[in-house]
């Protein structure tokens, strides 16, 4: 069988990583390692025979294409929070890595002595950050020889894999621990803790106005600082699509939607809430959630896109699984699904206009795709100069930096950046597997031999202390600050880059926004931080 395996790689390939999903699908009281089963399922085939090993050249494409997706995924979400409010959550995030990192060089190196390759990795390993240790390999093979690198490349990524479970197992413990000791949180709600990151659930209210503003529902909008848009106004008897250059008047009904308090702010200071509810008179209007899949319009602002010459208006916006208000300023991306009132004659050309096709949906632009990658991985071949050294992004940082910038522009030009969400997500966790499953193999025999020479004890010390540093100074920071519980669940999960511990923050609460609003404000920060320090720590240890 092994020869077998051996003769075909692609077989092995596939081989690793079914049976990584046969056991990452394995739950131990809500915990499973998921995808990251896939690099123990390829150390496990390396470890039997050191020549089942999957070419460098799988695991590099499918490094560039994880990085790369991840960052044209977060790039929106990542300049906005360094631009807004998540700026001090960012802060938090980047002290516990930065206290992860300093000690794997105190504990790993100076005090157990690990040489700086497996104290990077170990570090890599106690953040849960795959990209991370793809960037220390890809610093060490620019600068080793073919022969050194064959002979030492293997040791970051043992460290990582004792490493790991260490960095899955602390923040879990310790997201326990904040909701059985924290149940009640700190003084700051829920709802002022998702403002702060920008996330709360939306409604729809329809209030009865009682004080003319002389403002036109444009003008209202943006008063309330865009986080509340309006779909229907009542006037006379007549229903109309609430388009922002209408002026509600004494008497009239309106339809407002955005989150629950601010819906109540703009009710107590224009009127009262009525006893009807508009959405439900479908007479003349209609309302449906149609898909954008044309590439013409993805990349723009809502307020560019003409919806006038339609009579509609886009209410709400739904991205992944999360909804957000519609407003002027709102950046369309492909395969959202926006909730559009119209006149019914109006509403198929509505849909035709947003695309409004899952099959495009599906689809994959190669050319941008392609392009964007290759200007990833030009710019992680660029050396970035130290003292008496240089190192380089590599694909692992490259295409990430990359994907960030292109992913927050959207578009340039008629080039559209983007692609659907679902294909991000497909291409994403295709490239994932790819990665693991190849370094899984190639460190298989290492991995034997650490625990069969006995030098393991020193790894688990230092995984254990580079995971217990980063959760106990990030609850620090978050203590201080008073982040709300549910809040600080979420930005810790962002934090260490781990899935685990998001879906067990979630699990604990009814309503998951703030968990869900601070993993997305931290994780792609705390990404590019690890990747960075981990390819220093290899630099300051050589």
């Amino acid at each position: 069988m092994v020869d077998f395996l051996v003769e075909n790689p692609t077989l092995l390939l596939f081989a690793v990583a079914a049976t990584g999903f046969l056991v990452g699908r394995i739950r131990v009281r809500g915990f499973a390692l998921g995808v990251a089963a896939v690099l123990f399922a390829g150390i496990g085939f390396g470890a039997v025979d050191g020549r089942l090993q999957i070419d460098e050249s799988v695991w590099s494409l499918g490094l560039a294409v994880f990085v790369y997706t991840v960052g044209l995924a977060c790039g929106p979400g990542f300049v906005s929070a360094l631009r807004r409010r998540g700026l001090h959550a960012n802060v938090a995030s980047l002290a516990g890595v930065i206290a992860g990192a300093v000690v794997a060089v105190v504990v790993g190196s100076i005090v157990l002595g690990l040489d700086g390759r497996t104290a990077a990795g170990s570090f890599t390993g106690g953040e849960t950050n795959t990209p991370a240790l793809a960037g220390v390999l890809e610093y060490l093979q620019h600068h080793l020889s073919a022969a050194r690198f064959d002979a030492v490349g293997n040791a970051p990524v043992v460290g990582y894999s004792l490493a790991y479970p260490f960095g899955v197992l602390i923040p879990l413990l310790a997201t326990y621990w904040l909701f059985h000791t924290r149940r009640d949180g700190p003084s700051v709600t829920e709802a002022e803790a998702a403002r702060r990151v920008g996330g709360e659930p939306i409604v729809c209210r329809t209030v009865r106005v009682t004080h003319d503003r002389a403002m036109q529902l444009g003008a209202l909008a943006n008063h309330r600082g865009g986080r509340i848009t309006f779909s229907r106004l009542k006037h006379d008897g007549a229903v109309h699509v609430a388009t922002p250059e209408l002026r509600p008047v004494v008497g009239d009904l309106l339809s407002v939607i955005g989150a629950e308090e601010d819906v109540l702010c703009f009710t107590s200071d224009i009127g009262e809430a009525a006893g009807e509810h508009l959405p439900l008179e479908r007479d003349a209007l209609d309302m449906r959630r149609v898909f954008v899949s044309s590439r013409a319009i993805a990349g723009k602002p809502v307020a560019t896109l003409g919806l006038e010459r339609f009579g509609a208006v886009v209410t709400r916006v739904r991205r992944g699984d999360a909804d957000m208000v519609a407003t002027g300023e709102t950046v369309l991306e492909l395969g959202d699904r926006v909730r559009v009132v119209a006149p019914k004659r109006m509403m198929r050309e509505v849909s035709r206009f947003f695309g409004d096709s899952y099959r495009a949906l599906s689809e994959v632009d190669v050319m941008t795709f392609s392009l964007g990658i290759a200007l990833g991985l030009a710019l992680g071949a660029v050396p970035i100069p130290l003292p008496g050294q240089s190192f380089t992004l590599g694909v692992a940082g490259g295409p990430l930096l990359t994907g960030l910038v292109l992913g927050a522009l959207g578009r340039t030009g008629p080039v559209v950046w983007q692609m659907p969400y679902s294909a991000n997500l497909t291409l994403r966790q295709i490239g994932i597997v790819l990665f693991l499953a190849g370094v899984g193999t190639r460190s298989g025999q290492a991995f034997a031999h650490t625990f069969s020479g006995g030098s393991w004890p020193p790894l688990l010390l230092t995984a254990f202390a580079v995971a217990a540093a980063e959760v106990v100074v990030f609850l620090l920071v978050g203590r201080v600050t008073r982040t709300p519980l549910p809040l600080m669940s979420g930005m810790l999960a962002g934090m260490c880059t781990q899935p685990a511990v998001l879906g067990y923050a979630s699990d604990q609460l009814v309503d998951d926004t703030p968990v869900m609003t601070g993993y997305a404000t931290v994780f792609a920060f705390a990404m590019v931080a690890k990747i960075v320090l981990a390819q220093l720590l290899v630099v300051a240890l050589a």
